[in-house]
């Protein structure tokens, strides 16, 4: 028989297969309702402008009484952390008897275009920081910083050391030119002071668009192709779509904040050299002297473990561990295997150290 024969009771046969399953996909479609914005009880114990301080409910009843603030990015939205119920960093340092905290940026808009890194990083954190440190009527907290959340917890560091008695930085970029960062080489090649003058604000939606094209295939079809896989199967089809939702949930991002940031770090990679201006104060990483957990993902394809763990060669603390996840720079947080391992690990490097 030639293996190239088309058989056309097979091809029936797959047809069929394939509108049952779209039929099944479809009615689990109209049962799936809203998506919400993070599974873990949580209340709003400050805000201000777009941005909202919450405060993770115990799970435990013995906490730590040092309590963590999450930085998260600019980018996206920081529900990311508390995605599902069985995919939850956050949820996994609370059953851990952790003492949570974390920013929610919010939505800018034309009314935040002038906002500067000193706004976010020397007010809003600063402002956050001290919030937490009167409620938990400790001196100094806890830093947990994600990706760009994790370059902003190492200036405010750097800034406020006495304020901060652990900092914890996951997929965090620090040197910001590395052989193989494609988001760098795109970065450095933008021409951000025309951007923001033409555009204000900066579209989170073109921001997007742009980390899917350093890896079009597999985020912008292989991804596509593989829901035919899946589509009856409502577990996983609900999986998939709470991260799409996520993905396309995309703020867009305070002009003047964006230029400083694309500006210093990327095209003229100041973090390391210690020349970062936040303000009127300069950002110097060689001033941190406390003990840091750097976690960088092993197949990190925006934040490559060379750019994160260039931090040991630019801190004085002697006491700094790293940590590598074997994933990408989002399954380190809603794997499988990121549960089981990453929010224990976090608590018990902490417990250690309160």
């Amino acid at each position: 028989m030639n293996p190239f024969e088309l058989n056309p009771q097979s091809i029936t046969e797959e047809i069929l297969d394939f509108n049952t399953k779209l039929a099944a996909g479809i009615n689990t479609l109209t049962e799936m309702g809203e998506f919400d914005e993070g599974v873990s009880e949580k209340d709003a114990v400050y805000s201000e402008d777009k941005l909202v301080l919450h405060h993770y409910q115990s799970r435990t009843d013995k906490q730590n009484k040092v309590p963590i603030l999450i930085v998260y990015a600019l980018v996206n939205r920081p529900y990311m952390a508390d995605l599902q119920e069985d995919r939850s960093l956050i949820r996994g340092l609370l059953d851990a008897g952790m003492d949570v905290y974390l920013i929610d940026w919010g939505y800018p808009d034309d009314a935040d275009r002038y906002l500067s890194l000193d706004d976010y990083i020397n007010g809003y954190i600063d402002r956050c920081v001290d919030v937490i440190r009167q409620r938990s009527k400790q001196e100094k907290i806890n830093l947990l910083g994600i990706c760009q959340g994790g370059a902003f917890s190492l200036c405010y560091t750097s800034l406020h050391q006495d304020k901060v008695k652990n900092l914890i930085t996951t997929v965090t970029p620090v040197d910001f030119q590395t052989k193989n960062d494609m988001l760098s080489h795109l970065a450095r090649n933008i021409d951000t002071d025309a951007c923001v003058d033409a555009l204000g604000n900066v579209s989170g939606d073109l921001l997007n668009w742009s980390f899917m094209m350093l890896k079009p295939f597999r985020l912008m079809g292989q991804k596509y192709m593989d829901l035919v896989d899946i589509v009856d199967d409502k577990t996983k089809l609900k999986n998939f779509l709470t991260m799409e939702n996520w993905i396309f949930d995309s703020p867009d991002q305070a002009g003047e904040a964006y230029r400083e940031f694309i500006k210093q770090f990327y095209q003229e990679n100041k973090l390391v050299k210690a020349e970062v201006k936040i303000g009127e104060d300069t950002v110097d990483l060689g001033r941190i002297t406390v003990p840091i957990l750097n976690i960088y993902a092993r197949d990190d394809h925006l934040v490559p473990p060379d750019s994160s763990r260039a931090l040991q060669g630019c801190i004085t603390s002697d006491d700094y561990s790293e940590m590598e996840f074997p994933g990408g720079h989002i399954g380190i947080y809603v794997s499988s295997r990121a549960q089981k391992t990453l929010p224990p690990a976090i608590a018990d490097w902490i417990n250690k150290r309160t």
